[in-house]
């Protein structure tokens, strides 16, 4: 990723990073209910709100000040 690029496609990128990672917490979540096993059920709700922070950070960025009061 040597290639420069501008605003505009960095912002982009960070907004598809954060519409992925609510997917894929969202997959997460939906896991954790039908999961029968206790410890799969631990990892899968750890998994969410790693995928949480992620994408309330990539929120951040592009808004700032979004989450504030939380």
């Amino acid at each position: 990723m040597s290639d420069a690029v501008d605003a505009d496609e960095l912002l982009r990128r960070i907004r598809h990073a954060r519409d992925w990672a609510l997917a894929q917490e969202d997959k997460c979540r939906a896991k954790t209910e039908a999961a029968e096993d206790a410890g799969e059920r631990l990892f899968l709700q750890d998994q969410a709100r790693v995928l949480n922070t992620v994408r309330a950070v990539l929120d951040e960025i592009v808004e700032p000040g979004k989450h504030e009061g939380e």
